[in-house]
C-alpha cells in the first residue's frame, strides 16, 4: 500500500513489479498501460489537486480512505488504493497456482475447497451491477468475507483488511474481453501472486 504524504505534497504513481507485456494474454499490454499508466495516474493527478489545507498534512492514504468524506478526495483517494492493491498482487500467468498456508486453511474452512471459493467469488464479481470491485477481506478475528463495492469503496471503510481484489470498472478489461466480465474475471486467477495475498492475510492488523 501506499504510504504517508510525501514531504512535497505529492502522492506518486505505484511503479509496477512488472513489465508491462507480462501479463499477457490475461491482461494485455495495452490494457495495463491505459489502466495503470492513464487511468490511475488521473487519480493521482486528482487527489494531489484535491489536498489543499493543513487537515491532510502527513496523512497515510489508507487514513484518507477511511476518514475522508463522500466526495473527490475520497473517490480519488480510494481508487489509487484499490488500484495499489490490484496491481500489486499479480504476477506472469501461473497454470495451477493457489494459495497455501493460513490462508489456504482459512479458506478451506470458510468455503469448503478454493474452488468453491473461485466459484463465489466470482459470482459475486460478475453480478456487481455498475462499476466497482469484489474483494477477498479479513476481519479482526481472521474471518474471511467476500464483499462487493460500488465505485472507489474500499473494505478499510468497514472494518476490514482487504486481502485480495477485482477490478469490474469496465477499463479494466473491455478492451482485451469487450462485454464479458466473467470471463475476465476467471482469466485473473492466473495471474494472483497467493504469496502476497496470504502475506497480507498474516500481516493483518489485529
Amino acid at each position: 500500500m501506499n504510504k504517508t504524504l510525501p514531504i512535497d505534497g505529492q502522492f506518486q504513481l505505484m511503479a509496477l513489479p512488472y513489465a508491462t507485456d507480462q501479463l499477457e494474454p490475461v491482461i494485455s499490454e495495452k490494457t495495463l498501460e491505459f489502466h495503470h499508466g492513464k487511468h490511475l495516474q488521473t487519480y493521482v493527478n486528482n487527489l494531489n489537486a484535491a489536498l489543499e489545507g493543513p487537515e491532510w498534512e502527513g496523512r497515510a492514504l489508507e487514513d484518507i480512505v477511511m476518514t475522508a468524506a463522500e466526495g473527490g478526495v475520497l473517490n480519488n483517494a480510494g481508487q489509487i488504493l484499490n488500484h495499489n492493491l490490484y496491481f500489486a498482487q499479480f504476477r506472469p500467468p501461473c497454470d495451477e497456482c493457489e494459495p497455501a498456508g493460513e490462508l489456504a486453511q482459512a479458506i478451506a474452512k470458510q468455503f469448503g475447497d478454493f474452488e468453491q471459493f473461485q466459484q463465489q467469488f466470482e459470482k459475486a464479481g460478475a453480478t456487481l451491477f455498475g462499476s466497482g470491485w469484489v474483494w477477498l477481506s479479513t476481519d479482526d478475528n481472521g474471518r474471511l468475507h467476500i464483499t462487493q463495492h460500488a465505485n472507489a469503496d474500499n473494505p478499510l471503510r468497514h472494518g476490514m483488511t482487504p486481502l485480495l481484489t477485482m477490478d469490474v470498472w469496465e477499463h479494466a478489461y473491455y478492451l482485451d474481453y469487450q462485454n464479458r466480465r466473467p470471463d475476465h474475471l476467471k482469466a485473473l486467477w492466473q495471474l494472483i501472486d497467493w504469496n502476497i495475498i496470504n502475506d497480507r492475510y498474516i500481516n493483518r492488523q489485529k
